[in-house]
């Protein structure tokens, strides 16, 4: 998702259930890392009015690259997110 900012976009697709929708606006890129290890987001949600081509290239094939890590832990988080949806 594109959009000025990124974080309304990730608003808005975090009101549909089994969306887990993670902001980038630029900066550590380790905090989309992150969103996928331990939070499975999949979605990913771009502020273009901050970022540069490259940088949001960056950011989606490293979105794309890194797996959920299903440590239970995180897999019961999972859980408990989509518990509130029902």
């Amino acid at each position: 998702v594109f959009g000025g900012s990124g974080t309304g976009e990730a608003i808005v697709a975090n009101r549909f259930a089994h969306v887990r929708a993670v902001p980038f606006s630029g900066g550590n890129l380790e905090l989309i890392k992150l969103a996928r290890e331990h939070d499975d987001a999949n979605v990913l949600s771009i502020g273009a009015r901050f970022v540069t081509e490259k940088e949001a290239c960056q950011a989606i094939d490293l979105f794309f690259a890194t797996p959920f890590s299903h440590d239970e832990r995180h897999a019961d988080r999972i859980i408990q997110i989509e518990d509130l949806t029902k």
